[in-house]
């Protein structure tokens, strides 16, 4: 009988058992969050203290996804040349995994998708500011193992605002993922590491 699950409801336990999705403890497969990062020019980093001043003014209400996408995302996106070609961009794209093992069938919608020559390549899952990153990753994961392109690996970013995760999952063999650390707009530059991370992997995945 097929089951199938939403994947706000999916859990990292779901994906590793029916997926065969495993973490990688190895600091070596995830170097693209780490290694040869841009520097920023001062205009860009203007540009970033005031997405974290607009930020922590709305914060003071309720703040919905949409709120974070227009406040945080959108910028980041614009300053890491996700809106430039060769990529293009869609919004909540509905997506399903499925597992041939025992018939679950994973589905949902996709925030933001950052197509390049047909392939995903940057799943953005934006989450509302109260909500832990931990609820974002697995759903986020799921997307990823989504994509049908086995030869090159997929990133995303999961954020709710104000914290931020890394990701990257190869699918080459044996599902694997890896993540950064933990980036928040209430410690010193990390939103200034973010941007260089995104300008980063435009840079390899663009070519």
């Amino acid at each position: 009988m097929v089951q199938t699950i939403a994947a706000t409801n999916i859990s990292l336990y779901d994906l590793k058992t029916k997926f065969g999705l495993q973490r990688v403890d190895d600091d070596q497969f995830f170097r693209e969050w780490v290694d040869d990062l841009p520097e920023l020019t001062d205009l860009e980093k203007q540009q970033l203290d005031r997405v974290k001043a607009s930020y922590f003014n709305l914060a003071e209400r309720p703040m919905l996804e949409t709120t974070v996408k227009m406040v945080v995302l959108s910028p980041l996106l614009d300053m890491a040349n996700f809106y430039l070609s060769p990529f293009s961009m869609v919004a909540e794209e509905e997506v399903q995994i499925s597992s041939e093992d025992d018939g679950t069938i994973v589905r949902g919608h996709i925030d933001v998708l950052v197509i390049q020559n047909q392939l995903w390549i940057l799943v953005i899952e934006s989450k509302r500011p109260s909500f832990s990153l931990e609820e974002g990753l697995p759903q986020a994961l799921a997307y990823m193992l989504a994509n049908p392109n086995t030869d090159r690996p997929t990133f995303a970013l999961v954020t709710n605002g104000s914290n931020f995760i890394l990701i990257k999952l190869s699918k080459q063999g044996t599902p694997q993922y890896a993540t950064s650390y933990e980036f928040t707009l209430r410690r010193g530059d990390d939103l200034y590491i973010v941007l260089r991370i995104l300008k980063r992997l435009a840079q390899l995945l663009g070519t």
